[in-house]
């Protein structure tokens, strides 16, 4: 994922070259017959020694059309930066319709309608709200969520976990929290808990279950009392977010990854300075700032295309180019999960430390993930013997009894086909899910994966699968400490007799 990095390529200088044409050596040769012939009268000279080949001029090398140098510094800020960049551009998209420090509510499980939507969830509501945090705390109030499963990610400019609310780290009683940015001081009111965000900017992203098809209206009761409001505002009879300003000409229409792809080196690294004062780095990240700086970035300051000189603009530029590549590659890939029987599993997203490859690959494939003591996701595209799944055939995925997920919350299976989205059927269904799913007698757990219905014992725990290819998803949520350290994996796919 990362730019491997080339060594800097050394360019000779060219050196001038003396040349002898033929017209100079035939006059040469002459001169010196003509002294041989007198001074030795009758005795006849011996002929004269041919004359020496011409040298052909050593070749000019070319001018260097890029300073390796230069393009790898610009491919690793590049990389470093992008999930800050793609962050901003995809909260400036989303707060055009919906404004900041405001919660918005999905009310419905996803289906097959929303068919743009890559690797739609299912198994729950969302909620999310993109927080300023830069004039004051923003306090988030949660109801008394009584027995539904809930959580609530707080994910900083960078992407990364900042904090996770939910029953596994708060419980589910009425709470208040402020979420306070880096750089305020001040004090609380009694009773609400400070929440400390690395960055300024930050996005708030919950998900509640419903605990049935027909438990929606309550789900949704639920969501309407999630709320944040600016701590001036707390505790005040109708007291609103203040929403911030919303930049003019936002494009809300393309896709953000689209819009960060199309940004040359001197709007993408501007984006990047402009970022840096409201959002810092880590500590960790030390030794990347010092190699923006030599890059020539200034914290709130546009980069200064002006000041390179021709090949290192389009050095910075080939940079910029080769790490998008780089990350669009890795994402299409999937990036570097580990495989296990079939199963592509990310045990340690959320929390990246200096993985800026990884990061960035993640960041592309999709922003909003957890932390993995809330949920771990795996996929996969082939089946226990390494074939390709496809509705063609019949298959199972069997837990034997004791060896289903291990899980303090829930798990379900999701298909998909190739492009990541919901393939439409007469069910509408789309996931099988702990808690729905029927145990066999001997208390074991078989989902079946086929095209065909497979008749009515064993609806409950069919999943239609498309004609042709497909993929499918095993989310847990709140996964017990075997599956979080690796200690249990999913079994393999089989195809049923």
């Amino acid at each position: 994922m990362r730019p491997r990095g080339d060594a800097t390529a050394q360019h000779p200088d060219a050196g001038g070259t003396v040349v002898l044409t033929h017209r100079h050596l035939s006059v040469c040769a002459a001169l010196v017959l003509a002294a041989c012939l007198a001074a030795c009268d009758k005795t006849p000279p011996p002929p004269p020694a041919p004359p020496p080949q011409a040298k052909a001029p050593a070749p000019v090398p070319a001018a260097p059309t890029v300073d390796e140098q230069t393009k790898r510094l610009a491919a690793e800020v590049y990389i470093f930066a992008y999930p800050l960049v793609l962050t901003d551009v995809t909260r400036q998209a989303q707060s055009a319709r919906a404004p900041v420090n405001t919660f918005v509510h999905r009310r419905t499980l996803m289906d097959s309608s929303g068919a743009n939507a890559q690797n739609p969830n299912a198994d729950v509501l969302y909620s999310q709200a993109w927080l300023d945090l830069g004039k004051e705390p923003i306090v988030l109030s949660i109801p008394d969520m009584k027995n539904h499963y809930y959580l609530i990610a707080l994910l900083d400019a960078w992407s990364n976990v900042a904090g996770s609310f939910g029953k596994r780290t708060i419980g589910t009683e009425k709470t208040d929290l402020a979420i306070v940015g880096p750089r305020w001081k001040g004090q609380l009111p009694a009773g609400v808990s400070e929440v400390k965000s690395p960055t300024e900017l930050a996005w708030l992203f919950g998900r509640v279950r419903p605990n049935d098809r027909n438990d929606l209206s309550a789900a949704n009761k639920l969501q309407d009392q999630i709320r944040v409001v600016p701590l001036s505002q707390f505790g005040k009879r109708g007291g609103k977010a203040g929403a911030a300003s919303t930049a003019a000409g936002a494009d809300t229409k393309g896709e953000p990854r689209d819009q960060v792809a199309a940004m040359d080196a001197a709007t993408y690294f501007s984006r990047v300075a402009m970022l840096l004062p409201a959002n810092p780095p880590s500590k960790d990240d030390a030794p990347m700032v010092e190699k923006m700086k030599r890059l020539g970035i200034v914290a709130g300051q546009p980069f200064d295309v002006a000041r390179l000189d021709a090949l290192k603009k389009a050095s910075v530029e080939e940079g910029v180019k080769s790490a998008r590549d780089a990350i669009t590659t890795a994402g299409k890939s999937g990036g570097s999960a580990d495989v296990r029987n079939g199963w592509k599993i990310d045990r340690d997203l959320g929390r990246w430390g200096v993985d800026y490859g990884k990061r960035a690959v993640s960041a592309w494939r999709g922003l909003g993930v957890n932390a993995p003591e809330d949920a771990i996701f795996m996929s996969a595209t082939f089946d226990g013997d390494g074939h390709r799944l496809d509705g063609a055939h019949r298959y199972v995925l069997h837990f034997d009894k004791g060896n289903a997920p291990p899980t303090d919350g829930f798990w379900s299976v999701t298909l998909y086909d190739p492009a990541e989205h919901f393939v439409a059927n007469p069910q509408n269904k789309h996931n099988v899910a702990s808690g729905e799913a029927h145990p066999n007698p001997d208390g074991s757990v078989d989902v079946y994966i086929q095209s065909a219905d497979p008749g009515k014992d064993k609806e409950a725990n069919w999943l239609p699968a498309p004609k042709g290819a497909f993929t499918l998803m095993l989310r847990v949520y709140w996964p017990k400490q075997e599956l979080v350290d690796g200690r249990w994996n999913p079994p393999g796919i089989r195809k049923a007799a």
